[in-house]
């Protein structure tokens, strides 16, 4: 029995989803919510209302300008244009505005002005903190694979407390960038690591729907976030409210468990033992671990893999097929990054209340969840994000091809935005099985860096619909398509075990393609020729 096999039995006698893995896993799923709160809140806090050039002095009704001959009135809309007026029958651009205070009387936005010529602003200001998420999915994914997932989840909450309460005090512009940028460093790294520890703890089974559950609880932060925006009409207190939500966070280092994988992974064989005879009792198991023989049977074997300890980022693109997976992976992160965050950074620009809107947004996305949780292990991983990506980026065309602002372009973008975020809950179920256990975080903190990156030029993409309203759409949707065409090159791992070293993961789903066999679960099961250390557990059973 080697190394990775003495794991695979091990863990196979915890179960798939035992009361221990379920109550560490309503633990790692809070990391969740709070990131979705954090990543969007400059939708609220920094609120862009609707707006018009200040007249005069003392003009500070929005719907009772002082002298509306001046006003210049757009062809398109019958309103006053928001960024030009006629001073002595010449075309100007405005200095100050007027804003609509129906929704909002406080926000960065109206503050600062991030508005026509401004614009970049706001949108450098979301920009910094996606650069920060960037960052943080670089170093904190590499930091889960060498420190561990719980030191750095429990480290990036603190953060996230740190920096989400110190952004709300800046009163300087470019202060708020570089905090806001320090504060998407951590913002995601708890969601990261606890994403990880989730799909290392429960079996095969209960993955996909654990993996959902994270992306419904994504959903629950973006309701949140406009449910206290509402609730809140302050901007300063209301980003407070969104920092103190990471303080959910802190009890984990108390009752948080590490990963037993990484830990075995590590060499450190008897803590990661210990960790599974505590969820034995918990589960109320009648199974047994041998934990000299397991101690001993790591440690005889830990020299061939300490190599793979200092494993990397950069072994990602090492081999061919991992290369492959990689680079495919990474386009799908990027796309679907793109498409997610420019339908949920734009509802202000949508008919209707903002904060219902918002709040849309995120309960869109559970019939999503409701269809990957019913479909998934049936037609696979590949099958699924391929549709969903083809979808939701047809929808995009539409939009793009139905009037600006009208009733109808909200409903498309609803239903766009049910597919996006669909297929971006698979990705990261799917990248975490995909890649080995030696680079996982890293794997997974790459993807997320891709997306972190798509996410930063989101906002600067829809400045482009200064040129046109359809630009933005436009690309969303041709990048969506481009990436759910190119899925269909990847591995189905439905069924599979994770694999282990590098040397699995080269191996692992090669041939495997929608070209091949489209129904990829047969194949994956049965087809290919497994290495050792990825026999299903059922089959060990049995043997």
């Amino acid at each position: 029995m080697d190394k990775d096999h003495a794991l695979e039995e091990m863990m196979g006698k915890l179960g798939d989803f035992g009361r221990y893995q379920c109550f560490q896993f309503i633990l790692h799923i809070l990391a969740a919510m709070t990131a979705g709160m954090h990543m969007l809140s400059l939708v609220t806090v920094a609120a862009v209302p609707e707006h018009r050039c200040a007249l005069q002095d003392g003009d500070t009704n929005f719907f009772t300008p002082p002298n509306s001959t001046i006003l210049l009135l757009n062809n398109q809309t019958n309103k006053a244009e928001s960024c030009r007026m006629y001073v002595n029958d010449t075309i100007v651009e405005c200095e100050s505005w007027v804003y609509n205070t129906k929704y909002y009387t406080s926000s960065r936005a109206i503050e600062w002005d991030f508005v026509c010529s401004r614009r970049w602003m706001g949108a450098s200001a979301q920009t910094a903190y996606m650069f920060g998420v960037v960052v943080g999915s670089l170093v904190l994914g590499r930091m889960c694979d060498k420190f561990g997932r719980k030191t750095v989840f429990v480290a990036a909450g603190v953060l996230q407390l740190v920096f989400g309460a110190a952004v709300a005090f800046t009163t300087e512009y470019y202060t708020f960038v570089v905090v806001r940028f320090l504060y998407g460093i951590f913002g995601s790294g708890s969601y990261i690591a606890g994403f990880v520890l989730t799909m290392e703890l429960v079996g095969p089974s209960k993955r996909t729907i654990c993996g959902v559950t994270f992306q419904i609880m994504f959903a629950v932060g973006i309701m949140l976030l406009a449910a206290w925006g509402y609730l809140i009409d302050n901007r300063f207190y209301l980003q407070i409210v969104y920092a103190l939500h990471a303080v959910i966070l802190l009890p984990h280092w108390f009752l948080m468990d590490e990963s037993p994988r990484w830990l075995w992974a590590q060499g450190r064989a008897r803590e990661s033992v210990a960790i599974v005879e505590k969820a034995l009792k918990i589960n109320r198991s009648i199974e047994t671990v041998d934990t000299p023989q397991l101690v001993s049977h790591c440690k005889a074997t830990c020299a061939k893999y300490t190599d793979e300890h200092s494993a990397g980022t950069s072994d990602l693109f090492k081999t061919p097929n991992m290369l492959k997976k990689s680079l495919i992976i990474c386009g799908c992160w990027f796309a679907n990054s793109v498409v997610y965050y420019g339908l949920s950074l734009n509802t202000g620009k949508l008919e209707g209340n903002p904060y219902f809107i918002t709040f849309l947004m995120g309960v869109v996305e559970l019939p999503s969840y409701v269809i990957i949780v019913y479909f998934l292990d049936r037609v696979g991983h590949r099958a699924l994000i391929s549709t969903m990506m083809l979808l939701g980026g047809i929808s995009c065309l539409v939009v793009a091809a139905l009037p600006h602002g009208s009733k109808s372009t909200t409903g498309i973008v609803m239903v766009g935005k049910l597919f996006i975020s669909g297929s971006y809950s698979i990705i990261y179920k799917y990248s975490a099985e995909l890649f080995p256990t030696v680079v996982r975080s890293s794997g997974v903190g790459l993807g997320s860096m891709c997306a972190s990156v798509s996410g930063a030029l989101t906002p600067l993409i829809s400045l482009l619909d200064t040129l046109n309203p359809k630009i933005p759409t436009i690309i969303f949707g041709f990048l969506a398509l481009l990436s759910g065409a190119s899925t269909f090159f990847l591995p189905e791992t439905v069924g599979r075990n994770l694999p282990q070293s590098l040397e699995d993961g080269e191996k692992f789903g090669v041939g495997d393609t929608c070209f091949t066999n489209c129904s990829g679960k047969r194949m994956s099961e049965a087809s290919i020729d497994l290495p050792e250390t990825m026999i299903p557990l059922e089959t060990i059973e049995k043997n």
